[in-house]
């Protein structure tokens, strides 16, 4: 790889200091590097313009921990360049490269010495009296969950556009494997190689003794429709892409969730399994 592209999250690294090192560094090997200026929200991305992303970047790293790596996937998805992550925080799943092994990893990638994993994305589209309002993408998950007090709430849910149940609940959260190791796992759910291609539908404090996450090939399409509160009234519900983009929703509302079109690419340096990483994980918690 020639050609690099710097987004850091400036509360990790307040100075840009890393992110100076990592520049000087990749330059003093003939390297061209960019980094990325202040981030900003806007309608378009959320973290990084994607437009001022040079056109002969190989490769963006991602300077932060697992949030920033899964904010600046959702922003770069269309561009398909692979990320590498590397972790200013704890222990990540997504960002392994930390500061023992920072100048190891940019030494592989100077020598074209690492592999491309593709991490599947869905997509969610909102729909109210059969018209979209509003629609994202997300490489951890997608939640639906009530909007104000503390109560439960009846979720409908349809796959391939067949009724399967209803969950009294807090919310549903359809995951990635990516996601699988996050929310999704909080809430009881299993534990999925990032490799695979499923989708898995798990209930948030569900009032029933008897409910389990449910998994779906990729293929699928899953709908969650906000059910009628008490005498009738309406609900108020909230989707959660990923955790940070969000879109209110009333009962009557459908979230159609399915496998996006597009795969995040994630650089691969180390020879660190994910059953190592998940090990370690575990052992800290």
């Amino acid at each position: 790889m020639d050609h690099f592209y710097l987004i850091t999250n400036q509360t990790k690294d307040h100075d840009f200091v890393v992110t100076g090192q990592i520049k000087a560094y990749l330059e003093g090997h003939g390297k061209s590097c960019s980094v990325r200026g202040e981030g900003t929200h806007s309608a378009n991305y959320r973290f990084t313009n994607p437009d001022k992303i040079p056109p002969d970047t190989e490769c963006i790293l991602v300077l932060g921990g697992d949030g920033t790596l899964l904010q600046a996937a959702r922003d770069v998805v269309n561009l398909q360049i692979p990320l590498l992550g590397i972790n200013l925080g704890t222990l990540g799943y997504l960002a392994e490269i930390d500061m023992k092994s920072l100048y190891l990893a940019l030494d592989h990638l100077i020598s074209d010495e690492y592999e491309i994993e593709r991490r599947m994305m869905l997509t969610g589209c909102v729909y109210r009296d059969g018209v979209r309002i509003a629609g994202d993408i997300a490489l951890n998950d997608i939640v639906i969950t009530r909007e104000g007090g503390l109560r439960v709430v009846r979720f409908n849910n349809f796959v391939n556009g067949e009724f399967l149940n209803s969950y009294h609940a807090d919310g549903i959260i359809v995951s990635t494997p990516t996601g699988s190791t996050g929310y999704s796992l909080s809430a009881g759910g299993p534990i999925i190689s990032p490799s695979a291609s499923l989708m898995v539908m798990t209930p948030l404090a569900p009032h029933t003794l008897n409910t389990r996450s449910i998994v779906f090939p990729s293929e699928d399409v899953i709908e969650v429709e906000v059910g009628m509160g008490r005498d009738g009234n309406t609900e108020h519900g909230m989707a959660y892409f990923d955790g940070d983009t969000s879109v209110p929703m009333v009962t009557g509302d459908r979230i159609v969730i399915k496998k996006a079109k597009k795969d995040t690419l994630i650089v691969k340096i180390s020879n660190i399994s994910f059953l190592e990483t998940l090990r370690k994980k575990m052992a800290n918690i």
